[in-house]
């Protein structure tokens, strides 16, 4: 199903209180996956953060959030798979942050289906979805969470420069992607450490940390190679990594394919 890249708000009912005559609503919220179509490291800034010149657009897949702010008590915020399991988050994970940066209380439940470590936005989407439900569209703000959040605040396509809080719409452009998700997380530090130690970009892959990501996880080779003789082309990888991507629709086991969805 496609959402046209909005974090869309669908109104429910839970059931009903204690008292048995008061409905209990809640807020179904969608949060689309971000995809990094092209990235360059262009610089690194004294405190050791790397500006990036990057090009992102929405996709039509991504997370649920069930939104409950009716309940009494303090906010918490659960996980689940795509087979309703709970997932174990920190603490600190960032609906929590979000959660609290605008001041609301609530009981969240997310319905994981971007992977964690795909290098997708999935984190930072959740993260976007709330902002949008208490009304946040502030750049500014959502760069405090974390570096892909303005991106997934704004939506769309996407001219994306800094460390990611510098947002230049771009026009939309309807597009179709095939991913494939390995399991097998990459941690954004390391391969921007790997970055580092490699001195640089290495080639033009149209992402400067894919040659990094390698260094940190060389068992992604196995999925690029699957997903190149699938689609008799060169794959990308997405951000850091780990998901690999290429343009057109490819459908097989394990692969999802995904159109660009417009800003909202």
């Amino acid at each position: 199903m496609s959402f046209n890249g909005e974090h869309s708000l669908q109104r429910f009912w839970l059931g009903r209180d204690s008292m048995g005559d008061v409905p209990v609503e809640s807020v179904r919220l969608f949060a689309p996956a971000k995809l990094t179509t092209s990235l360059r490291v262009v610089g690194v800034r004294d405190d050791g953060y790397h500006l990036i010149d990057a090009e992102m657009v929405s996709l039509d897949f991504g997370d649920s959030l069930i939104v409950d702010c009716e309940s009494a008590g303090p906010s918490s915020v659960t996980y689940a798979d795509v087979s309703g399991r709970t997932i174990a988050i920190g603490a600190d994970d960032l609906v929590t942050r979000a959660l609290a940066m605008v001041g609301r209380e609530a009981k969240v439940r997310v319905e994981k289906v971007i992977a964690a470590g795909a290098g997708l936005g999935g984190g930072s989407a959740d993260a976007a979805a709330i902002l949008h439900w208490a009304g946040t569209t502030d750049l500014i703000q959502a760069a405090s969470l974390g570096a892909d959040v303005p991106f997934c605040v704004a939506g769309g396509r996407a001219r994306v420069r800094g460390i990611g809080e510098q947002i230049e719409p771009l026009p939309f452009e309807s597009r179709v992607f095939t991913l494939l998700t390995p399991p097998v997380m990459c941690s954004t530090p390391a391969v921007y450490k790997a970055w580092d130690e490699l001195g640089g970009p290495l080639g033009d892959h149209g992402n400067d940390l894919e040659p990094a990501a390698l260094e940190v996880a060389p068992e992604l080779v196995r999925w690029r190679d699957e997903l190149a003789e699938a689609s008799g082309l060169r794959p990308r990888l997405a951000g850091s990594g780990s998901t690999w991507f290429v343009e057109g629709a490819f459908p097989g086991a394990g692969r999802v394919v995904a159109q660009t969805s417009p800003a909202r």
